[in-house]
């Protein structure tokens, strides 16, 4: 196959295939008819000229004249044609199956977020029948569980938008991107296996790949019972407790079964999926032996605009006519204090959800649905905090997340708190305007978001806001929501491993975002596939 750049249209797009075909066939000068097997590579918008936008492609093709083909790709080396061999960088699971796997030698995956999901599936197509023990509902249970929380406020600390099948990842906006640097094609893999297990297609192309919640509980299922197929077994409302070890070596895992009771079950191979909310699972770790150490992380507040005045910013006068999605941004300032602030997890037209997990703690995260059509966006402004804020001891970090959703939490008495820009950054009172409604998933109440973080980094998101307005009209208008506290952005603290993936105990593989080496969903399915070879590797 052949491979060409810069493919432009201009939207709105009727019918995407065919004028992209035409366009191929236009830019090398042959026949439409001679293209086959036309694809799109990679897809992105272009808004550097708003408002005359244009969506850029990569297109791979075949020519049925081949002689054509090699005269192009002859003009190619001089520098005269734009066509070039397509080579694209092809992940493959590790090719072992065993067919009998004694049940000492079962691996147990802890967590069923996309680090967990992944291993496990790695894991179970090579026959090693994994045991996935997740202390939370399985996700149709699971969102009827959180729906009723968000209804009336009544918390389940072991299944709620944290824990339970799917992670945290599963009530989100469902993003795929990522700034990982994945030279051997893994990042394509993680995008293809959810396309093949019901995730749009569009995702394995998209420069900014997003499923949306509504779609990913659907994908997490199939996924599931595509790996019981293959002999995996699934654990719900089951609680890792502690590893269980001998002579440095991982001989089993302490177990909390559903009905209450704690048992022992065997096995050689512990994967650690945990996610950065599993604070009591930290604290056992560290009881039993396992090394870890602090590592940086962000907090904040969750900011609302209208969904409407960030896509005229982004886009321009005219975006409505052109069939252009939600627009997104991505900001980042470095503050008088010298810490850097910027905008995280951002959802375009979604919601800002109750995100707690424990009882007198309140946390934010934000969500979209697949057609992200909340009339209001959403985003993390946050700033990246290290010891020099919370302090030298392991937990530091942690206890530092634990006081600031406690200061949430009283802030409007377990409701989330909402505040205006203005009246946080001006200390002013004047309450809710007209400007903008507010789109919270879970019961909120006006209130003043002061004191929930501490002081000097209140200031740093203060004096953000205004060169952030520089960049999107509007973005430091008073009228702007606040919701607090945004404080599980990333894992407070990191289990260490070695190059082969073990922790100092032989045959535990921390991994994913909980053990400090992902940021995101596909970040930790990728690590979640890379432990999995690891596991594949390693010879009890």
């Amino acid at each position: 196959m052949y491979q060409i750049d810069r493919i432009n249209l201009i939207p709105p797009i009727q019918n995407e295939a065919e004028q992209i075909k035409h366009a191929v066939a236009k830019r090398i000068r042959v026949d439409a008819n001679a293209l086959t097997d036309v694809r799109i590579v990679k897809k992105s918008l272009d808004a550097r000229k708003k408002p005359d936008l244009k969506y850029s492609y990569t297109v791979a093709f075949e020519l049925a004249d081949k002689k054509t083909a090699q005269r192009l790709l002859k003009k190619n080396a001089k520098g005269e044609s734009e066509i070039r061999e397509y080579a694209p960088k092809v992940y493959t699971l590790p090719d072992v199956h065993f067919e009998t796997v004694p049940e000492r030698n079962r691996p147990i995956v802890v967590g069923s977020g996309p680090a967990g999901l992944f291993c496990a599936y790695a894991l179970a197509k090579a026959g090693l029948r994994p045991r996935i023990v997740e202390r939370g509902k399985s996700v149709d249970e699971r969102s009827s569980t959180v729906e009723t929380f968000w209804k009336d406020g009544v918390l389940d600390p072991n299944t709620n938008v944290q824990f339970g099948e799917g992670g945290a990842g599963t009530f989100s906006d469902g993003k795929l991107n990522t700034q990982v640097s994945d030279k051997t094609g893994l990042h394509g893999l993680v995008l293809r296996l959810f396309a093949e297990y019901g995730a749009p297609a569009d995702i394995v192309y998209s420069n900014k790949p997003h499923i949306g919640t509504d779609v990913l509980k659907e994908v997490i299922k199939n996924l599931r019972a595509a790996m019981e197929q293959m002999g995996a077994e699934y654990f719900f409302e089951t609680a890792f407790v502690k590893p269980v070890s001998q002579n440095g070596k991982v001989t089993g895992a302490e177990i909390r079964t559903k009905d209450g009771n704690s048992v022992v079950w065997e096995t050689d191979r512990l994967i650690l999926c945990t996610g950065h909310s599993a604070r009591d699972t930290f604290r056992n770790l560290h009881a039993a032996g396992i090394i870890m150490e602090s590592k940086a992380f962000a907090v904040g507040y969750r900011v609302q605009h209208l969904q409407s005045r960030i896509n005229l910013s982004q886009y321009g006068e005219g975006f409505e006519r052109k069939g252009l999605p939600a627009a997104d941004y991505k900001l980042t300032a470095r503050v008088s204090s010298g810490r850097g602030v910027y905008s995280f997890c951002m959802c375009p037209g979604g919601y800002v959800v109750n995100a707690s997990s424990e009882p007198g703690r309140l946390a934010v995260n934000g969500m979209s649905y697949r057609d992200r059509g909340s009339k209001n966006a959403n985003s993390a402004i946050v700033v990246t905090i290290d010891p020099s804020i919370y302090g030298d001891g392991l937990f530091d970090g942690m206890r530092l997340q634990e006081q600031m959703e406690e200061r949430a939490y009283q802030a409007a008495k377990g409701a989330v708190p909402v505040e205006r820009l203005a009246d946080f950054s001006e200390r002013r009172k004047e309450g809710l305007s007209k400007g903008i409604e507010p789109q919270i998933k879970g019961v909120w109440e006006y209130a003043s978001l002061e004191g929930i973080l501490p002081k000097v980094l209140e200031e740093d998101v203060i004096e953000a806001f205004p060169v952030f307005g520089r960049y999107i009209e509007g973005f430091d208008d008073g009228d702007a929501l606040l919701a607090g506290v945004e404080s599980r952005t990333s894992s407070p603290l990191r289990i260490l491993r070695d190059e082969n993936g073990h922790s100092n105990l032989i045959g535990l593989f921390p991994c994913g975002e909980g053990a400090g080496y992902a940021g995101g969903i596909t970040s930790a399915a990728m690590d979640g596939l890379r432990t999995a070879e690891k596991v594949l590797n390693y010879q009890a």
